[in-house]
Parts: structure tokens; sequence; C-alpha cells
């Protein structure tokens, strides 16, 4: 398949960065900051959503790439609150437009699978939406693989196809690598995974008492409850002081070396907390390395009970 590109034909830089805390915990100025850092540094994707702050994320982007926006990759998704109906995806699509203040979408997610709506019918109104101009390519967030390849199924019968997927991947959130990646790298999807840093959690802040989603978000602290995962976060943090960089730096370099990932998603709410993960772009991982810190986590089940075959 033809790569992702901004419309000058820019490709997708190493690193994406996710604008979530945009107009919530990160105010204008310093979403501003952590642009400029983006940009200083390459990045060339920037992802975000409506439900991001009840649309502000999409506002403060859409300001930020004004001067930039030709050489830039902006993707955004249909609002889930809503479903994945015809009239949904259309109206979400036409108010990410006007807060972006951009004619085209670059990429058009999917936020969420939704059983209550017909496949062919969601396609059927994202092939309308290319047709007039108003996106470019179109993906998928939070699916199952089941899920993406029915969807692809749907998506060439109107003569479209699913480009990019979004799934979670870290170092303690690894199911992705079970049949999502495999089936990307077979069908030519780009990867965009969002957590590389699991919440916080591998920055080994909260084993320090410190605050953030994890104690802030209940929905967090579930998803990242487990003691082992702490432990994790612990041993990389070891890791990192003996070599004498940031746990956030290797967490990131690990999910860019993940066979299949074309650019994890960074977030943050602050330039200083960004520094460090773009430091990411900086660093390789050799293969000692690298194997040491896959081992700090949990490889999950291969997708067949046959795993002797895997």
């Amino acid at each position: 398949m033809d790569p992702i590109t901004s419309p000058d034909g820019t490709p997708v830089s190493p690193l994406a960065f996710g604008t979530m805390q945009f107009g919530g915990r990160a105010d204008p100025d310093e979403a501003a900051l952590m642009y400029r850092a983006c940009r200083e540094h390459g990045v060339t994707m920037f992802d975000t959503a409506p439900v991001y702050a009840d649309g502000r994320a999409e506002e403060i982007l859409g300001r930020l790439i004004a001067d930039d926006r030709d050489g830039l990759i902006v993707a955004t998704k249909s609002d889930f609150t809503r479903g994945n109906g015809r009239t949904a995806i259309a109206e979400s699509c036409e108010a990410s437009r006007t807060r972006l203040g951009i004619d085209r979408i670059d990429l058009f997610y999917l936020h969420r699978f939704d059983p209550e709506t017909p496949l062919p019918e969601s396609f059927e109104a994202l092939a309308t939406l290319k047709s007039r101009g108003h996106i470019r390519r179109i993906g998928v967030s939070n699916f199952a693989a089941w899920q993406v390849m029915k969807a692809q199924a749907a998506a060439t019968a109107v003569g479209l196809r699913i480009d990019a997927i979004q799934p979670m991947l870290n170092l303690v959130k690894r199911q992705a690598e079970v049949e999502l990646l495999p089936m990307a790298r077979d069908q030519g999807m780009s990867v965009f995974p969002y957590s590389p840093l699991g919440g916080g959690l591998l920055t080994g802040k909260y084993r320090a008492g410190m605050q953030g989603r994890l104690t802030e978000d209940d929905a967090y602290r579930r998803r990242y409850g487990e003691e082992w995962m702490h432990n994790t976060a612990a041993d990389l943090k070891t890791i990192a002081l003996q070599y004498r960089t940031d746990p956030e730096t290797l967490a990131v370099a690990w999910a860019m070396r993940r066979p299949g990932v074309t650019a994890p998603i960074l977030g943050a709410r602050s330039l200083e907390q960004l520094l460090p993960s773009l430091a990411a772009l900086s660093v390789r991982l050799d293969d000692a390395l690298y194997a040491r810190i896959t081992a700090l986590g949990r490889s999950p089940a291969t997708a067949t009970d046959r795993s002797e075959e895997a």
C-alpha cells in the first residue's frame, strides 16, 4: 500500500503525538510548548479526537498547526459516544474539520467498534466522506483483530481499505502482539499504538507516591492495578538508572522497536513530562538491552492452544 503522508508528501515520523490532554490537564500555553518541542524533534503526525476535552483539543491543535498544515499528518476520530451510524459519522467529521480548521482530515478513525451499527453502513458513510474530499485515509481504533478484518471486508465492498489501526501497546499491555500486529503486517496497515508509558505507570512515579492518571482515573487504576505491572515499572526504572537515562525513554524506545509498529503515539500534560519520551528518538536499543527490557513484561499467550507450533 502507499505509505501515509502529509498533503505535501512528508512521511510519518518515528513518533506521533496525541493531544488527549490539550484543553484539559494541558492549557493552551502548555500545549503550544509541547507542540513546538515535537516539531523541533521532527514529529510530523498529530492525533486527536472530538471527545478529548469536549472538542477543545481539536480546536487547540487546529490553531497550532495553521502555519505547518501541509507538512503534517493530522489524525482524528469519529465521536464514539454517538456510535458509528451514517449521520453520526458525517456530522462528527464535519465538526472536526471545523474545529481543526482544515478542509481534509489525513487519517480518520472509527474510534471504537459499534456492535449496534452494521459495518456496511459505517463504511458507506466513510466512502461518501472520501469521495467529497473530506478525508484521505481510514483507520480503526480499539478494534479486535476479528473486528478489523470484518471491517476490512465492508471497506473493500465500497472501494475502500483500512490503512491504519490504533491499539494499546506498552511493556505491560502486549495483547496487540498476538493477532493485531501480525494482521496489520499481513494487510499492509500502519500501526500507531497509544499509551507507550501505560498511563504514566512506566515512569515509576507511582511507587514514589506521586499523583497522575492512575490515581485520578478509576479506569486507569483498574487497567494498571496488578502488582506485577508496578514491579515491572520499578525494574525498568532500575535499568534506566544503570544506563543514566529515564525509564520513559526506554519504554518509548522499546515500543518503537516492536515488530510491525509504525509510530507510537506519545502523550503528556506538560513539556517536562514530554521531553524524556522525545529523547527516545536519539536512542538505539542494542539487542541485549532490548531483550532485557522485553523480559520485564509478560508475553501474552499465543492465539492458538497449539503453542508448540507458534
